[in-house]
């Protein structure tokens, strides 16, 4: 039975591991990716600031990625509690 456990316990553990990474994936890929474009077009257009207009926007769209993933997380275990 402790070996039940003991599983159960470790499969939470790299459960909660994912869900860590994925956050940081979800929100860093946006911000990188929208700070390169905005340092590709401050070159080809001789400007200093399209970068941090950019940076923000890929802050927000990544924010809204988080947002989105954890609401559906939040909602999927109100789900398993309630057929529980």
């Amino acid at each position: 039975m402790s070996g039940k456990k003991k599983n159960r316990y470790d499969r939470s553990v790299y459960r909660s591991f994912v869900l860590i990474m994925q956050f940081g994936i979800n929100m860093l890929v946006p911000i990188c990716m929208m700070s390169a474009l905005g340092i590709f077009l401050d070159k080809q257009f001789g400007t200093s600031f399209i970068m941090v207009i950019l940076f923000f926007v890929g802050a927000i769209a990544g924010g809204q990625n988080v947002y989105r993933m954890a609401k559906g997380i939040y909602e999927d275990d109100d789900s398993t509690k309630k057929d529980q």
